[in-house]
C-alpha cells in the first residue's frame, strides 16, 4: 500500500532544519504485514530526542531510514499469528522483547538481544524489511518508523491499549513515559518522606517529575539551565526547580537522582546531587565519545551507586498498564507535557525547535 512517511536519506546536515530539511516526506510502498505482524495506521507520534541524534550523527544508523520510534495508532490489519483484532489501539514501543533471551530474564534491567540486533539492523524482528521506495528499501526506525500514515509492526514492539486512551497520551507512554517515568519506578523507587531530583527537563526529564508526583508524600527537584524548562516544572507540581549552580550552592542533596538530559556535565551534576546511600539513575543517551569525570571515593566511602537505565528499565507490557491506571486516577497527567501539535509536514520545523533545548514534546498528529 502507498503511505507518506518522513524519511531520512544523509545523516548530519547542518542546522538550522528548517533550512537543510534532512527529513524528506515521501511516498512509499509498505507491504503487508507477515504472521507476527501487524499494520497499524498510526494516530500520533512524538518528537524525541533519539530521533534527532540520528539526524545529527550521534547514533548513527544505516540510512534511508523511516524515522520516529515514540507513536500510537489502531489495528488495521493482523498476521494470522499476532493475536489482536482490527481497531484496538496500541502503544508501539522501540524496543521489541523476545521473552526468551538473556536480556529479556533480567526483568527489563538488559535490552533484548534479539530486539537490540534488528533494531541496529533497520529491520523488524524477522529481519525483513516491509518498507520501500522507489523500489529501492527504506530501513525501519527502532522496529517502529512512527513518523508515516501507515507502520507494519512486529506483535512484540506493541501493547494494546483501551480507546479511553487518547492517542496522543499512548504515543507517549511509548518512549517519554516509558523511559523517564520507568526510572522511577523500576530503578528509584521512592518512599514516603523521599526527594527526588531530576538533572534534565526535556520530554523524558517532565515524565520523571509526573511520575514522582504520582507517589505519595515524595517531594521532587527539578534541575535544568533553562528558565522556561524550570517554569514549566513548578506548574507541574514540583516542588523547586533549579539551576545546576543554585542546586550546587543550595547544598542540594537527594537520594534518588535521575540524570535524563544526556550529556556529561548533566550526569557530573546529578551525581554531585546524590545523598549519601543515594542512587544516580542515569537515563540520557550522551555522544558515543563523552568522558566525565568524578571522584570515585564518594561511592565508596559514602556508599553511592551509579545505575544506568535504558528505556527507564521498563518491561512495556508489565508496565505501560501501570501508567495508564496512573493515568485514569488522574495521578499522571501525561497531556501536560504537549508543548506543541503539529502535522508531519511541520516536523524539520519540530526537530529544530527539539534540537534548539525549548520543545517538551511536540507531538504530530495524523488525520
Amino acid at each position: 500500500m502507498k503511505i507518506r512517511g518522513a524519511v531520512l536519506d544523509q545523516i548530519g546536515l547542518p542546522r538550522p532544519y528548517t533550512t537543510s530539511t534532512p527529513l524528506t516526506i515521501s511516498e512509499l510502498e509498505l507491504a503487508p504485514p507477515g504472521d507476527d505482524e501487524l499494520l497499524v495506521r498510526i494516530e500520533a507520534a512524538g518528537l524525541c530526542h533519539s530521533d534527532l541524534s540520528v539526524i545529527d550523527g550521534n547514533r548513527v544508523r544505516p540510512v534511508p531510514m523511516l524515522l520516529g520510534h515514540e507513536a500510537a495508532g489502531v489495528v488495521e490489519r493482523a498476521g494470522r499469528s499476532a493475536g489482536l483484532q482490527p481497531g484496538q489501539r496500541l502503544v508501539l514501543t522501540f524496543l521489541p522483547r523476545c521473552g526468551q533471551c538473556a536480556g529479556c530474564a533480567t526483568d527489563g534491567l538488559a535490552p533484548c538481544v534479539p530486539g537490540s540486533e534488528a533494531n541496529g539492523h533497520g529491520t523488524l524482528m524477522d529481519g525483513d524489511v516491509r518498507l520501500s521506495r522507489n523500489g529501492a528499501p527504506v530501513l525501519h526506525h527502532l522496529g517502529v518508523s512512527g513518523f508515516a500514515t501507515h507502520a507494519v509492526v512486529d506483535r512484540r514492539s506493541v501493547v494494546p491499549v483501551d480507546t479511553d486512551v487518547p492517542p496522543v497520551v499512548a504515543s507517549l507512554l511509548g518512549c517519554a513515559v516509558l523511559t523517564g517515568g520507568g526510572a522511577i519506578l523500576n530503578a528509584g523507587r521512592p518512599r514516603a518522606g523521599e526527594t527526588v531530583i531530576v538533572v534534565g527537563l526535556g520530554g523524558v526529564g517532565m515524565a520523571a517529575v509526573l511520575t514522582a508526583l504520582a507517589h505519595d508524600d515524595v517531594r521532587v527537584i527539578g534541575v535544568d539551565t533553562l528558565s522556561d524548562k524550570l517554569h514549566h516544572a513548578r506548574t507541574l507540581g514540583a516542588h523547586d526547580a533549579l539551576t545546576p549552580d543554585e542546586a550546587t550552592a543550595r547544598g542540594v542533596k537527594a537520594p534518588i537522582v535521575i540524570e535524563a538530559a544526556g550529556n556529561g556535565a548533566a550526569l557530573e551534576t546529578a551525581i554531585g546531587l546524590t545523598a549519601p546511600g543515594g542512587r544516580t539513575i542515569t537515563v540520557g543517551l550522551p555522544k558515543p565519545d563523552t568522558r566525565i569525570s568524578v571522584a570515585p571515593l564518594g561511592f565508596v566511602a559514602e556508599g553511592r551507586s551509579l545505575v544506568g537505565s535504558y528505556l527507564g528499565s521498563s518491561v512495556p507490557s508489565r508496565d505501560i498498564p501501570r501508567f495508564v491506571e496512573l493515568w485514569r486516577a488522574g495521578r499522571l497527567p501525561v497531556e501536560k507535557l504537549v508543548s506543541a501539535r503539529i502535522t508531519l509536514d511541520d516536523i524539520n520545523t519540530g526537530m529544530e525547535q527539539l534540537a534548539d533545548g525549548r520543545a517538551i514534546r511536540h507531538v504530530i498528529e495524523f488525520g
